[in-house]
């Protein structure tokens, strides 16, 4: 490590894993987890298994990733493989979720993953798993078990981030970057997140005494007003699930977002970062939207990638959630893309096509597919998060008595607005 000797390393790593275990998952005594890691991070994920039987842990099994062999599907499996996804596999993770167990995934899918393979293979693939997963996901959206995203540093992800670096020193880099974006440089990460989480809650709370009709935003290439949805409640930090454990399932976290309603989005909004969907560049891109839906759109890198994505299902083209980043934030002020949407959506406002969470709406958890249509909410096989956000961003809220207040300006909390 630069700047660090092996011995200060590793106990930054005993900090990481006890982080992401009390405050991610908050393992249970006697709960099962599920670890989803890439090989290379295999050092962490020991760390991590050996501090959750510590807490308690019933199980934990552990899945192995290995870009290396689902790149070689890609390559030499037949067509037929591209639209199929083991039933065995939705199942287990279907139980875990109804057992009441614990889901810790390392999620950090090389950029460059796919170069050179045919689009279409992948976006069929994506297709089959989110079809064969589509309890789990239910599971997910409505928080019905506690789940965690965290992240630590592969070589192909280390290299697309800091290019600029000498190729020895990128790996290192990324753990110092990761240590101090997720507070483990602290001395007590655990406290210093229990504060962070704090902060969410009050934000989330002004916004949602403010119950804003919809939001307007304004910034080079965008000019965007996103209704949202009756009766939403901002969301952000920390949640408890079906079993009444509190978890946070991003770390690291920066936002509190909410529910836009479904057919209520007007006007056209431009990308301010890449989109790495699941090893596929998308860039410079722009959507435009009537009654909710997308009608138009382009892209200056990957628009053959994001015209899949569009086209997953009826409803890929509809909103599933907003979100607000302040321009000067932790993540944000490090200046740095980081080709990862758990760290690029926390370092920006941003949007996601596709589903929304159950969970922004008053008592959405308890609705059908129909239900949650009904009241506003979008129901896709997809979620996926895009950044617009800036330092010319301008937002204004408009409330239902016909108020318009700054709600953002120049890409920040606008004072006063909101305590």
């Amino acid at each position: 490590m630069s700047g660090m000797n092996h011995q200060e390393f590793d106990h930054m790593l005993e900090k990481y894993a006890e982080l992401v275990l009390r405050i991610g998952v908050n393992i249970q005594p006697g709960q099962v987890l599920f670890i989803e890691s890439p090989l290379e991070t295999v050092e962490l994920t020991r760390k991590i298994v050996r501090r959750a039987y510590q807490a308690g842990a019933k199980y934990v099994q552990v899945q192995w990733d290995d870009e290396q062999v689902t790149r070689a599907r890609f390559e030499h499996a037949p067509d037929e493989s591209f639209d199929f996804y083991p039933q065995w596999t939705a199942k287990m993770m279907e139980q875990l979720a109804e057992g009441g167990g614990a889901l810790l995934n390392i999620k950090v899918p090389d950029p460059d993953l796919y170069n050179g393979i045919d689009g279409k293979k992948v976006s069929r693939a994506n297709k089959a798993a989110s079809l064969a997963r589509q309890t789990f996901q239910r599971y997910v959206r409505n928080s019905d078990f506690s789940w965690c995203l965290v992240k630590a540093p592969t070589h192909a992800w280390a290299s697309k981030v800091f290019a600029d670096l000498p190729e020895n020193e990128r790996v290192d880099a990324m753990w110092q970057t990761l240590f101090k974006m997720n507070r483990v440089d602290t001395p007590d990460p655990v406290a210093a997140w229990k504060e962070h989480l704090d902060v969410l809650l009050a934000k989330r709370n002004a916004l949602n005494a403010k119950n804003y009709k919809s939001l307007h935003f304004k910034a080079p290439g965008t000019d965007l007003v996103v209704e949202l949805a009756e009766n939403h409640r901002w969301l952000g930090g920390g949640k408890n699930n079906g079993f009444g454990v509190y978890f946070v399932a991003n770390m690291p976290t920066e936002e509190v977002y909410t529910m836009p309603k479904r057919t209520g989005v007007n006007g056209t909004v431009k990308s301010t970062m890449p989109l790495n969907l699941n090893g596929r560049l998308v860039d410079g891109f722009s959507l435009t939207f009537k009654d909710g839906k997308v009608v138009g759109f382009q892209a200056e890198v990957g628009e053959e990638h994001l015209a899949a994505l569009l086209d997953t299902d009826e409803n890929a083209r509809y909103l599933g959630e907003v979100a607000l980043v302040p321009y000067h934030s932790p993540i944000s002020d490090l200046r740095r893309i980081f080709y990862n949407t758990g760290i690029d959506e926390n370092a920006s406002c941003h949007l996601a096509l596709g589903s929304a969470y159950p969970t922004n709406i008053e008592n959405g958890t308890t609705y059908s597919k129909e239900e949650l249509i009904a009241r506003g909410a979008n129901v896709s096989l997809v979620h996926t998060d895009f950044m617009l956000g800036s330092a010319d961003m301008d937002i204004d809220g408009e409330r239902y008595d016909g108020t318009v207040e700054a709600v953002f300006r120049n890409g920040n909390w606008a004072p006063g607005t909101l305590g």
